[in-house]
């Protein structure tokens, strides 16, 4: 069957998280990916750590499905390539530092090919105080605010997972999709602005409209929640459990059909959620009172059955094993210049074709092929040095 993007070819200039995570996504619904990187040593994220038999983790994450095209973009002949490339691609993307692509003479692609689609992904976006500032995801998430609602009341805490990166990233996809769909009505191309700290900006959602229309700075729970309890993990006998009980009805069931306690439906510092917020302290201490003695499993079965919301705290070792994924069959093995790896299909599934799920690339593994396929001399340059192939 016909993978949605069967057909689209996408130039990237990128490095790091966020547009490598955009172009995967669509390399996994079929584009031709064809990622442009430096000559020597290629993305940073090849060499953040060695963790998957011997490839970085972040790289394996971010760049299955790709060709690997690994020129010098300060020679002519490397921004050459790249312009034959994209003349003959349908999308082009790049996360080069603000004013990079002008200073390599790659800034009027689109000009020169009106129905290309040209994604910018940078940190702040053009203009403003901060548009030549760094914009690692860390500084992004501080300067948004999300950190300042992300930790305990003791501390504050970045997310543990790039969030920046990946918000980014993925309203990358989604311009990506809507300017394909409008150029089919149209035949017009885009040129498209994603700015990373926008894009976390608009995560922080009810928290900035808190803060607006309150005048609240909302607080740092730690796992529980300003405005839900109880909310939180809660001791068993040889670990604990996440409860979020979210209506009054969840309530009056968690507290007589799995904790046997039913005298606490009716009691009046618990019987609506706002009163039990009010009480928090009270309420968490009454559930843990209870909740402690069951085991772990055994409490979990428990809630299970009655319809209350919760979680066990899984290790990252134990999502990999995970039953949900398992019986979901959910897992793939591509390959990587040093050996075959698992990797998860992605969460969008589609009934009738299964996505591309293809190797990831070692650097400069297709810059021969590359630059023969738009007319270059590609063992002059390799010899050179102006381009590089993978032995």
């Amino acid at each position: 069957m016909t993978r949605p993007l069967d057909g689209i070819t996408v130039v990237a200039i990128e490095q790091a998280v966020a547009a490598p995570l955009a172009t995967r996504h669509l390399a996994d619904l079929g584009a031709r990916v064809i990622k442009v990187e430096r000559v020597d040593g290629g993305d940073f994220a090849r060499g953040y750590d060695h963790a998957v038999h011997g490839t970085g983790a972040h790289f394996v994450w971010l760049n299955r499905g790709k060709e690997s095209l690994a020129v010098d973009l300060k020679a002519p002949e490397g921004r050459d390539a790249v312009r034959r490339m994209v003349a003959k691609s349908d999308v082009f993307v790049q996360n080069l530092a603000p004013g990079a692509l002008a200073r390599l003479g790659l800034d009027g692609l689109r000009a020169e090919q009106p129905d290309l689609i040209e994604v910018n992904l940078s940190g702040f976006g053009i203009g403003g105080p901060l548009e030549q500032r760094k914009a690692y995801d860390m500084l992004i998430q501080a300067e948004a605010g999300l950190i300042a609602i992300t930790g305990t009341p003791d501390a504050p805490a970045k997310t543990g997972i790039p969030t920046a990166d990946i918000a980014s990233g993925m309203y990358c996809v989604q311009a990506v999709l809507s300017a394909l769909v409008r150029r089919l009505r149209t035949g017009e191309g885009a040129t498209i602005e994603v700015s990373m700290f926008e894009a976390t900006v608009e995560w922080m959602g009810y928290a900035l409209y808190t803060s607006m229309y309150a005048g609240t700075q909302p607080a740092r729970m730690g796992l529980s929640h300003a405005s839900i309890a109880p909310y939180d993990a809660f001791p068993t006998r040889d670990g604990q459990v996440l409860i979020g009980v979210q209506n009054d009805t969840g309530w009056r069931t968690l507290v007589t059909e799995v904790l046997e306690a039913p005298w606490l439906a009716d009691d009046p510092r618990f019987v609506t959620n706002v009163r039990r917020v009010a009480n928090r302290a009270e309420c968490d201490a009454e559930v843990a009172a209870r909740t402690a003695r069951w085991t772990t499993e055994q409490l979990d079965a428990r809630l299970a059955a009655a319809g209350v919301p919760a979680a066990q705290l899984k290790s990252v070792a134990e999502v990999v094993d995970h039953p949900q994924l398992k019986a979901r069959d959910r897992w793939r093995k591509v390959g990587t210049e040093h050996a075959q790896v698992r990797a998860l299909l992605p969460p969008v599934t589609f009934s009738d074709v299964e996505a591309s799920m293809g190797d990831v690339p070692a650097l400069g593994q297709h810059t021969r092929a590359l630059l023969t396929e738009v007319g270059m001399e590609a063992d002059e340059l390799i010899a050179r040095g102006k381009a590089a192939q993978a032995q």
